[in-house]
């Protein structure tokens, strides 16, 4: 019943590593999951069960690589402190600075024009023409010859002006 009742209030407040130390990890790994995300993922929009695996073990694998086997809150606190500032701080950047702009949110790409699928960019974005017209359909066109210009925005979600607009 001690088990259940008793609190260790020296383990869950004292660093067992340097909180410099965790601030460098969460740096190091939130920068290299940015950067492999970035090239290899739009955006969240476009999340399927594949892509919530991915982050599911991408966030299981890091951890190791950012915890250190620690053992207070502390060290989560600064752990979380840092993936949440980078965060916060690349937003904030991107607001001032076209480049980094351009790295967080990439530029939208056209799918359609003029009814026309752009197949080769539709391969850039890894989509097929089927799940091209099931996002259309989600917005209300029901047909590639009914859309003037489909693009894919930074977010994954689809822009689409229809003819006659």
């Amino acid at each position: 019943m001690e088990a259940l009742t008793s609190v260790d209030w020296k383990t869950l407040f004292t660093p067992s590593s340097s909180i410099l130390e965790m601030v460098v990890r969460g740096t190091l790994t939130y920068w290299f999951c940015l950067v492999y995300l970035r090239i290899f993922r739009r955006g969240a929009s476009q999340t399927g069960l594949t892509d919530l695996l991915l982050i599911t073990l991408i966030a299981d694998a890091a951890q190791n690589a950012m915890a250190n086997d620690y053992k207070s809150v502390t060290e989560g606190f600064a752990l979380v402190g840092t993936l949440v500032f980078w965060d916060f701080f690349l937003d904030f950047l991107g607001m001032h600075n076209l480049v980094i702009r351009r790295f967080n949110a990439p530029e939208p790409r056209i799918l359609v024009r003029n009814g026309e699928v752009i197949k080769q960019n539709l391969r850039k974005e890894f989509l097929s023409e089927d799940e091209l017209q099931g996002m259309l359909r989600e917005q209300g066109v029901d047909g590639f010859a009914n859309v003037r210009e489909c693009y894919i925005e930074s977010s994954g979600n689809l822009s689409v002006l229809k003819k006659g607009e």
